[in-house]
């Protein structure tokens, strides 16, 4: 087992080591970086929503003064692999989606190339869509497995029996919308060819990942393919999988005359080629004895997936282990769309998943005579009901607790539309969290001793913005036992040690430890006074616990709303979030992650819903003037704690991963606190005034 010298860095709070970089504008996101003479991109997209096209005229764009070339299906360069239709770009007429790329101009300026792309003409086949979700749809059907690769439906026990022997029992639906992921920075690829070698300068949350994916579609070896990403303006999820646009910027730099090729999706097409949170219709219905003790759990999950790639989230999934119940049941359908791609969003299957249970608890709790949290705590399962494994750790209780106490829980009414307040009314509510951890396997970590007295620490991995920079550094300070000052630290190159993705949670803790066992193995082959110039190289050990235990973090949601009692206009007025997440690296941007979450469910509960029309395929709402995300003036009082713990059956870091769970169950909190304020129950996100009036 790999072991930490001291612990002097981990658990301080250092400000972040890019942070001067980036308030001064010298740390490279993926447009900035410095290429030689680079062309621009602009694509042209399909107007309809499925079909094919049928006439596509270039001649006026290409006469423009600065355009260097117009691709379209008929001369754009051929892929190696066309398997994934997603990254099929210009490989055919066939359109799936509206918004589709079926074109693009190459150009000297990118005003020139945006101009031209609107001055090419197309005529088109169309055919009779289907972008309508339903939940009854006729053709909805089971997928093999969910996302992550977990099993499509779960059965124990007699749900049925149990739901009709239930003294108590819940039966609703609950919807949640679709929702986009909106980072600061936009997706962004620089593509430039040398020699049949390909160099991305991308927006994403894993170069090694974007070369096993990119070098089989362009027929190359993925040592002919480098990535570069050491600055990352926010993913939440969308990043973690390259999407159509790096394809069509590696495509266009095969076409530019050599030079390199820029291109920034707008924020508008972000909404229809960087995936997005499917929306979720969840039947959930709970049987419990009088003394709320559940006897049995049942949730069905309708979504909706794209008819040329399927994307199953696992909203289901957290229902198999949250809390005990001899009789369960989860299911999930997808209804297949001609709609663009879904994919990661910030807590996959999770984030969507708990709104429904979670909400479905409060109700439980109310039938029952019961306090929210005395009800979770009557139901709080010895063992993961799923697996039967014993919990690495599990800490909910003691979150709920120590949220309580800092949030005045004690001061709640238990009869809902009992304090009005200068004309608005005033609830609490409650909800838990959960996220599993996730140690991806396969990363790599090289240290060398330089001349004067530093040790270099190399990893493929990426800072969305997270803090990577810093808490790496910290980690492997105290692995090396000297100060983070002799610790100079590279990341986010595929040159560099292959690193698993920064999704799912698992960033830190996989690279961390990663680090901590090539700082092991460097201190056994050249001890604690290394001459200059030796280095070693490691992967991350095999996780002996990974088999035996069941591995979440779990966490207390609490929310102070206000309803306007004339507007139904609805406020956080004050939240709290309380979390067990294993060892934290750095308090100030663990902070930071936990409110950042908490603050998406905040915009999850009150605004975020993309718009269908589905007459045209269209989400109408693409911008964020009409598709609205949490602004200043919408948080008022946010905060985040944890427990002081460690997880060691997590790995030798201890930590389980911080960044999704914090919009678990936010939404959920704030809709049973809606209730509490007004004693109208809101099942449907987003929580819109209209709902309350």
């Amino acid at each position: 087992m790999s072991e930490l010298l001291q612990s002097n860095a981990m658990g301080t709070s250092p400000r972040r080591l890019d942070g001067i970089a980036k308030v001064r504008g010298t740390a490279p996101y993926a447009y900035e970086h410095q290429v030689h003479h680079p062309a621009y991109l602009y694509p042209v997209q399909a107007e309809i929503a499925l079909g094919k096209v049928r006439r596509i005229a270039t001649s006026e764009a290409e006469g423009l003064d600065g355009v260097i070339a117009v691709l379209t299906h008929l001369n754009a360069p051929r892929l190696a692999r066309t398997d994934d239709a997603e990254y099929a770009v210009l490989q055919g007429p066939h359109v799936g989606f509206r918004g589709q790329f079926i074109g693009a101009v190459i150009a000297e300026t990118p005003e020139t190339a945006r101009h031209a792309a609107s001055l090419v003409a197309v005529e088109y086949e169309k055919a009779g869509h289907d972008a309508l979700f339903t939940p009854d749809h006729p053709g909805q059907y089971a997928p093999e497995a969910a996302n992550a690769g977990y099993e499509t439906d779960t059965s124990e026990g007699d749900v049925e029996g149990a739901l009709a022997g239930a003294v108590v029992v819940i039966d609703h639906t609950y919807t949640t919308p679709s929702e986009y992921n909106n980072p600061m920075e936009p997706h962004t690829t620089v593509a430039s060819w040398e020699g049949g070698r390909l160099t991305l300068y991308d927006s994403t949350q894993g170069v090694h990942s974007v070369r096993q994916t990119m070098a089989p579609l362009f027929g190359l070896d993925p040592e002919d393919v480098r990535v570069v990403a050491p600055h990352v303006g926010g993913g939440f999820g969308s990043k973690g999988l390259p999407h159509a646009h790096v394809v069509l910027a590696a495509l266009a730099a095969q076409c530019s005359n050599g030079r390199p090729v820029k291109f920034a999706l707008t924020r508008q097409q972000m909404f229809s080629l960087a995936g997005y949170r499917t929306p979720t219709v969840q039947h959930v219905r709970l049987g419990a004895d009088a003394d709320g003790r559940l006897t049995a759990i049942s949730q069905e999950v309708v979504e909706q997936t794209s008819k040329i790639k399927e994307f199953a989230e696992q909203s289901a999934v957290p229902s198999r282990m949250m809390y005990a119940a001899p009789n369960r049941l989860t299911t999930h359908r997808l209804v297949p769309l001609d709609v663009p791609i879904p994919s990661w969003m910030r807590a996959p299957g999770e984030c969507p998943g708990m709104f429904g249970p979670e909400v479905a608890m409060d109700e439980l709790a109310e039938a029952c005579g019961l306090d929210p949290v005395e009800l979770r705590a009557r139901n709080e399962p010895e063992r993961d009901p799923d697996s039967g494994k014993p919990f690495s750790s599990r800490h909910l209780l003691a979150c709920f607790t120590q949220g309580a106490e800092r949030f005045g829980w004690h001061r709640r009414s238990a009869t809902p539309r009992r304090l009005l307040q200068d004309g608005w009314w005033v609830g609490l509510g409650t909800a838990s969290s959960t996220y599993p951890f996730y140690r991806n396997p396969g990363n790599a970590a090289r240290i060398s001793f330089g001349s004067d007295g530093t040790y270099t620490v190399q990893i493929g991995a990426a800072d969305l913005g997270t803090g990577t920079w810093t808490t790496l550094t910290q980690i492997a300070a105290d692995a090396l036992g000297c100060p983070m000052d002799e610790v100079r630290l590279d990341i986010g190159d595929t040159s560099l040690p292959v690193a698993s993705v920064a999704g799912g949670s698992s960033g830190t803790a996989s690279w961390g430890g990663t680090i901590i066992a090539a700082a092991d193995a460097f201190r056994k082959e050249h001890g604690d006074s290394p001459a200059a110039g030796v280095e070693t190289q490691a992967q991350a050990p095999e996780d002996p616990d990974g088999e035996r235990y069941a591995m979440h973090s779990f966490g207390a949601q609490f929310a102070e709303v206000r309803v306007n009692a004339d507007t139904g206009e609805v406020r956080v007025a004050r939240m709290l979030g309380v979390f067990s997440a294993g060892r934290i690296i750095n308090p100030r941007t663990a902070r930071s992650q936990f409110i950042g979450g908490m603050t998406m469910g905040i915009g999850m509960a009150l605004h975020e819903a993309g718009i269908m029309d589905a007459r045209f395929g269209s989400i109408m709402n693409h911008d964020l003037a009409e598709y609205h995300i949490p602004a200043n003036a919408d948080i008022l009082d946010v905060d985040a704690g944890w427990l002081d713990e460690a997880d060691h059956r997590a790995g030798a870091l201890g930590a389980r991963g911080i960044g999704e769970i914090g919009i678990v169950g936010a939404a959920a909190a704030i809709a049973n606190a809606t209730y509490n304020a007004t004693g109208i129950r809101i099942r449907d996100l987003p929580l819109t005034p209209d709902k309350f009036l």
